[in-house]
């Protein structure tokens, strides 16, 4: 989606019948059709082809033929057994860009593990340092670890088509959900090479900074950042606590993180004799980073993020008008657009066969002998 939000077309091939996995993901469903899906396939195109089959795999090998890209997530094998391997593919176009996503890679002791989001959070050490010490191990509210390779994988191919444009050659690129998470382990991973110690979970606060986390004001949670001694200068006379700016334990950030177990104590009987949005407006007046924790809702209409257009809209050919997150970067002279709506399965099937110069009659034979949808 990422790619096919900056202008490529993408041809989403998917099984006759039943499609894509999370087509059944649900509920919610938006008059028969999976939020989830429709959350993650604008701007593509489906489809409906049964690669098992021979006529079907003729039909991607001419799509192969021309493209600059392609991208599989199945098991490592399941893509050469059926005819779709990259060894196949690069026979036919040899500046073929060929990137499989997988749950561990293709090679190793795990290859051939299913890989799902919540599986590659738990091996990669992700969900052994979330969430709160003493409490049941968590995952995160958005699954990282799928959306994470995806980016990973993304990234990999914009930096091979630019290889190519100046080799001619494509490129395999091998992607997984667990590497991904062990790459943003960053300055955890970091601690524990410099002193042997794992970490442990500290919520929402951070490890390395101190006052840097959720605190419990009167009514509500709220955010305080102090990320440098100029700033912890301005908290406590915003707060008008000099006591804490004068106390050796906390007069540089490495001392608070040491001493983090009597501050909070401290801060936390002082915050909970106010409301947050009086913390939050006493704080980013004094220019400490400060902030409300925002539900969903209140998230999607903040004046920011309706500002930078994130949230969209376009017409669905099922659910009528749907809603969709905006790109979350700007690229000078370009603007995006939802040219797509998500695509019902199979719905560009006989557009994309057309213009491969399959006849209406060779289009009607493939499908009534079930090669497309």
């Amino acid at each position: 989606m990422m790619l096919a939000d900056l202008g490529a077309e993408v041809l989403k091939v998917e099984a006759p019948g039943t499609g894509d996995d999370s087509r059944s993901w649900g509920p919610p469903f938006m008059d028969g059709e999976s939020a989830y899906f429709m959350s993650i396939n604008r701007n593509k195109k489906s489809v409906a082809l049964d690669l098992k089959s021979p006529e079907g795999r003729g039909v991607l090998y001419r799509l192969a033929k021309d493209a600059d890209v392609f991208v599989e997530n199945f098991r490592p094998g399941t893509a050469a057994r059926l005819g779709a391997g990259y060894a196949t593919l690069r026979g036919i176009n040899p500046r073929l860009v060929y990137c499989s996503i997988s749950g561990f890679g293709q090679t190793g002791p795990r290859r051939n593990m299913p890989g799902y989001d919540i599986i590659a959070l738990a091996l990669s050490g992700m969900m052994s340092i979330t969430g709160e010490e003493g409490r049941p191990p968590v995952k995160m509210g958005v699954p990282v670890s799928d959306i994470g390779a995806g980016m990973f994988a993304a990234f990999a191919i914009a930096a091979s088509l630019y290889k190519r444009h100046k080799t001619g050659a494509g490129d395999y690129i091998d992607v997984s959900l667990l590497e991904g998470q062990l790459a943003w382990l960053s300055h955890q991973a970091g601690s524990y090479f410099a002193t042997g110690e794992v970490p442990k979970r500290t919520g929402s606060a951070h490890s390395s900074i101190a006052p840097y986390q959720a605190f419990k004001a009167r009514d509500l949670y709220f955010i305080v950042a102090v990320g440098n001694d100029t700033q912890w200068q301005a908290f406590c006379s915003a707060l008008s606590i000099p006591e804490l700016l004068s106390d050796p334990r906390f007069s540089t950030n490495s001392r608070r993180v040491t001493n983090r177990v009597f501050l909070e104590a401290r801060l936390k009987g002082i915050f909970s004799k106010g409301t947050a949005s009086h913390w939050v407006r006493l704080l980013s007046e004094a220019g400490v980073p400060s902030a409300p924790i925002s539900s969903l809702d209140e998230a999607l209409s903040d004046t920011q993020v309706v500002a930078r257009r994130m949230l969209m809209e376009i017409d669905h050919p099922k659910a009528g008008r749907i809603k969709q997150l905006g790109m979350p970067f700007r690229v000078k002279g370009y603007r995006f657009s939802i040219r797509l709506p998500p695509p019902l399965l199979g719905q560009h099937t006989d557009e994309v066969l057309s213009g491969l110069g399959y006849s209406d009659k060779e289009r009607a034979s493939m499908r009534a002998a079930g090669v497309v949808a």
